[in-house]
């Protein structure tokens, strides 16, 4: 079998604000809350507080609600930044804006692919699918506080810092549909050090290579074509 091609991976950093920024999201849902309390510490005053306010929301999709609640109060004793009054966008009321925003920003991160993921996740469970477009892609990633390519990058660390590499090889994809570079997205792996070990750093990007080369596979060698 041919070796597989591969697309070469520029190492460089994100801008300040968002290497913080997807720090935050890899600590929420791999490390514990020592680590957690000190990345977000190293946040301040270089990220907007309502930024991280939507990193913390977001994670309960893929940290779940223990560590979105401690990340929270992490947050609140950190930054000294109180929760807002109340947050308009949460009420039941916007549930089929919920349904039409989901779809639609779903569609963005999975592309061509979106017609076959919701037949997929439909097939695990309806419910799944439903809760999918509703409450994670609707309610939650189509906030309008932080873009999607910024959320994206987050996700990507959150699942790089739990070892979920299905759903990191998606995200993957996601951050680069959404408007990432790949500079950007590898950044953000770049950005993960001390929050996730080198030997699955290695792994990772050697992942996005393969992304990278899928979507930009090399042009053909024609020079000895007559």
């Amino acid at each position: 079998m041919p070796p597989q091609a591969t697309y070469p991976v520029t190492f460089s950093p994100l801008d300040d604000a968002t290497s913080h920024l997807v720090r935050i999201a890899a600590a929420i849902a791999g490390a514990d809350e020592e680590t957690t309390r000190s990345v977000m510490q190293e946040a301040q005053g270089k990220v907007r507080p309502a930024a991280v306010d939507e990193v913390i929301l977001q994670s309960y999709l893929f940290a779940g609600f223990p560590r979105t609640l401690n990340a929270a109060r992490a947050w609140r004793a950190v930054s000294g930044e109180p929760a807002p009054a109340s947050d308009v966008g949460a009420e039941l009321a916007n549930g089929s804006d919920w349904v039409e925003r989901g779809e639609r920003t779903c569609r963005t991160v999975y592309g061509e692919s979106y017609e076959l993921l919701r037949e997929n996740i439909r097939e695990l469970h309806p419910a799944l699918d439903s809760w999918m477009i509703t409450d994670g892609y609707g309610k939650v990633l189509s906030r309008p506080e932080l873009n999607l390519k910024t959320r994206e990058l987050c996700i990507v660390a959150a699942c790089a810092a739990t070892g979920q590499q299905r759903q990191l090889h998606s995200h993957l994809h996601g951050a680069l549909n959404s408007g990432a570079s790949p500079a950007e997205v590898s950044g953000t792996l770049d950005s993960l050090g001390t929050l996730v070990d080198d030997q699955n750093l290695v792994r990772y990007r050697a992942l996005l290579s393969r992304v990278l080369a899928k979507r930009h596979p090399p042009a053909a060698d024609t020079t000895h074509v007559r």
